[in-house]
């Protein structure tokens, strides 16, 4: 049994799912009894229990509830019970199957990310207490969908916190798996293996799909390109020109890929050069854009760094909105949780202001339902895009 400290347990009966080491009452349940990833029962002071948690007594997020049953385990049965409502909802969304599966604390399965290119299951497990049930997991995916390839993407940074090893494995299927994905009537090249988290980022989907109805006959920068998911998207919607930013020439590469994939590569450019750098040079070569894109990497991934982050975003978009042509279209994103909406709308209007440009927004953007969010871990309300017209 594991103890909370008096009057801890309001955040779990708001239904929060995470336990921080100095909310335990390690005097009577000390940590050091418990092994990474152990399940056990959470209780309140005076030993009414509050549900189900897993353990890791080396993290700050000492301990995770996956079930607010007690004395539940995290077997193969529970796994097939959470993967078979996390389907249900993205075939209630998705004619097709790809998406994300299984979203950590948004599909109460909390550590553990499953994104699904057809019959390739990619899993990111990042808490001890899903690798420590990482066989009953693989069971239950096997039941239910009997994939073809299963991949293991163990090398968040997540893990070095959790004490976990970082490997990357193909556990099923061939060893280097020539995998796809169709969005929005597009399809993409993705490496599962070597490529940035799972391979893809699903969860700017919609925007995407949103983002197309501006770019018809216009020419287009998309900055932090990567492996060309707005630019492809952004050629084949009917955009006049694409220029494509990013830093990896093997990004650029499988960009170029996918341009040919689509029949798209005579309308796209790409430029391998630091996105600040790039958007300079192009400043100063008085070059513009009818729309520009910018979907960076997360400038902040702790709360400290936040000034700092918000300084990144405001530079940013600042030289990216020097390269829109007046009456253009800007689409900025963040999927720094930290940057918030209201801050990354205060940057834009730093960033016009500094310009001498005016600004309206005319829409926002979240991330897709199939990274759902959950009511109470703001955390997992992660991804922002605002969608604004520069004068």
């Amino acid at each position: 049994m594991l103890y909370l400290k008096q009057r801890e347990e309001k955040r779990l009966r708001a239904g929060h799912l995470w336990i921080y080491s100095n909310e335990i009452d390690t005097k009577r349940s000390p940590l050091k009894s418990y092994s990474p990833g152990q399940c056990t029962t959470v209780a309140t002071p005076d030993g009414r229990p509050l549900g189900s948690v897993y353990v890791n007594p080396h993290s700050l997020i000492a301990a995770r509830v996956f079930d607010e049953k007690k004395s539940r385990a995290l077997d193969q049965a529970l796994f097939e019970n959470r993967l078979s409502s996390a389907l249900e909802l993205r075939e209630m969304v998705f004619d097709k199957p790809y998406y994300r599966l299984c979203f950590s604390e948004g599909d109460y399965l909390p550590g553990l990310i499953i994104d699904r290119f057809d019959d390739c299951f990619v899993l990111q497990i990042n808490t001890a207490g899903i690798e420590a049930a990482k066989d009953e997991l693989i069971k239950a995916i096997e039941k239910l969908f009997n994939p073809k390839t299963i991949v293991l993407r163990n090398d968040s940074a997540s893990r070095t916190l959790e004490g976990l090893e970082k490997q990357v494995e193909v556990i099923k299927g061939d060893e280097n798996p020539a995998i796809y994905v169709e969005e929005n009537g597009v399809r993409f090249q993705v490496d599962v293996l070597g490529g940035q988290k799972t391979g893809w980022f699903y969860d700017q989907r919609i925007n995407r799909q949103n983002a197309t109805q501006w770019v018809k006959d216009k020419t287009v920068l998309d900055v932090f390109s990567y492996t060309g998911s707005w630019a492809v998207a952004m050629a084949c919607a009917g955009a006049k020109q694409v220029t494509a930013i990013d830093a990896s020439k093997p990004a650029l590469n499988g960009l170029t890929e996918n341009a040919k994939l689509n029949n798209v590569a005579d309308n796209i450019e790409t430029v391998c050069e630091d996105a600040f750098d790039a958007m300079q040079n192009l400043q100063e070569n008085n070059k513009s854009f009818d729309v520009v894109l910018i979907d960076p990497p997360a400038f902040i991934k702790r709360k400290k760094d936040l000034k700092e982050g918000i300084q990144a975003y405001t530079k940013a978009n600042r030289l990216a909105m020097s390269l829109v042509k007046p009456g253009g279209v800007l689409i900025s994103s963040s999927c720094s949780f930290h940057m918030s909406q209201t801050l990354l709308q205060n940057c834009l209007l730093k960033a016009s202001r500094k310009n001498q440009r005016n600004l309206q927004v005319l829409g926002y953007g979240y991330q897709g339902p199939d990274h759902p969010v959950h009511p109470a871990i703001e955390e997992t309300a992660y991804l922002k895009t605002i969608i604004t017209r520069v004068l």
